[in-house]
């Protein structure tokens, strides 16, 4: 919502209440004053494989509107209904449900006594997060929480109803697209285990492939270990295994570290478009890295990095056997089982990948699967830009400074 500055004054038509600035028409409810907030049951998976006539969904742990744990013979819940996940890394989701079902105890539900539930549900979905209790890294949003959580309300049911229509069809939009997203990764996964085995050749190609380590082909070099002391304001960035995430660089402000400038003692240090990095520790070890592009340039490797570049191998290429599940799998297997886990150079040395007999060919792949990872990230771009573009339209519609009624 809109807080207003000390000293300022409501615009016309609109007051000031404790979720901001609202039209003067609206009025403000908690939760609980407007609904009967409860919780669902335990339902076990016995209790889901031995139903006989397996009619009524069970909600748990929700990430999408039809997370479904499965089907029992009964239902405790008729009507129109808003749940939310109470407990685990979905706590705070949202959703809207309609006709009868079950939920699990890690469910919350709350019904209505008057109000759009449509409305209240989207509403909720964008605030209830900033509720959930993060103690222990157990995120929790339970019952007593939320009947406090305080709601606006448009004063007519009507325009609850057109604000949450206009909120749904951008949801819609949001999950055609994650939809599409998916189907498209699903294709390239099945692109590339055609393409990276060997099972389906190129046009124009022929020969054997063979399984060897990716060491006979590399050029691999680890970061240099910069002192933290002399890390400085400005100059030339250091890549650390924090900038390196799943097939991207992140150099977030609060991420970024610099050092001085590049001396002829650490110019082999240099990194350069086009280069694979690693990250060799950490939680996510083995599926942390990226392919350098111009505009992560100028930067210098910090160690525990892993830089590869190849004369004899196509670095796209190689790049798609790491960003697979394979890789992921490979550094599971032989990285270290302590508080920190790490892989070592000559662990990804080892890494054996099926290798085609030219370089032109390594190419053609990794130039196929280039362009769907390009489509990929486009979708999700434009995913990215609706989703923006929903919490613009919250921030105008929930605050009553757009008005469709």
């Amino acid at each position: 919502a809109v807080e207003l500055m000390p000293g300022y004054l409501c615009p016309p038509g609109y007051k000031q209440t404790e979720v901001g600035v609202i039209p003067s028409d609206w009025h403000v409810e908690t939760v609980g004053r407007i609904s009967d907030v409860g919780r669902g049951r335990v339902i076990s998976h016995r209790e889901i494989a031995m139903a006989i006539s397996p009619t009524y969904p069970v909600y748990s742990s929700q990430t999408t509107n039809d997370g479904i744990m499965g089907h029992i013979d009964t239902f405790d819940f008729e009507g129109e209904y808003i749940t939310w996940t109470t407990d685990g890394a979905n706590a705070g989701t949202v959703f809207c449900r309609n006709g009868r079902f079950n939920c699990t105890n890690v469910c919350g539900t709350i019904k209505l006594k008057k109000d759009n539930a449509f409305f209240v549900s989207k509403v909720l979905a964008g605030i209830a997060p900033r509720f959930v209790s993060r103690n222990l890294g157990n995120p929790k949003l339970m019952n007593d929480i939320v009947k406090r959580i305080p709601i606006p309300l448009p004063s007519k049911v009507e325009e609850q109803r057109a604000i949450a229509g206009a909120l749904s069809d951008v949801d819609e939009l949001i999950g055609a697209l994650d939809q599409l997203i998916a189907k498209k990764r699903d294709l390239k996964q099945a692109v590339m285990q055609q393409l990276l085995t060997g099972k389906k050749r190129l046009s124009g190609f022929s020969g054997q492939w063979e399984q060897k380590p990716i060491g006979d082909h590399i050029d691999l070099l680890t970061g240099f270990p910069f002192p933290s002391s002399q890390y400085s304001e400005s100059g030339i960035r250091l890549l650390r295994g924090s900038n390196v995430k799943r097939g991207e660089t992140d150099w977030a402000e609060d991420l970024i570290q610099y050092w001085p400038r590049i001396t002829p003692e650490i110019s082999k240090y240099k990194l350069e478009a086009g280069d694979l990095v690693i990250a060799m520790d950490g939680s996510l070890v083995g599926r942390s890295y990226a392919r350098l592009r111009p505009t992560d340039l100028p930067a210098v490797l910090l160690q525990r990095v892993a830089r590869i570049r190849s004369k004899t191998m196509d670095v796209g290429f190689l790049s798609q056997f790491v960003g697979s599940d394979q890789f992921i799998h490979y550094c599971d297997s032989v990285k270290t089982v302590t508080a920190i886990p790490h892989i070592s150079s000559v662990d990804i040395r080892k890494f054996v990948i099926p290798i085609p007999p030219s370089i032109k060919e390594q190419t053609a792949i990794a130039e196929v699967l280039s362009d769907m990872d390009a489509e990929l990230a486009a979708l999700e771009q434009r995913r990215d830009k609706t989703r923006n573009l929903k919490q613009g339209m919250m921030q105008e519609l929930l605050t009553g400074r757009t008005r469709l009624v």
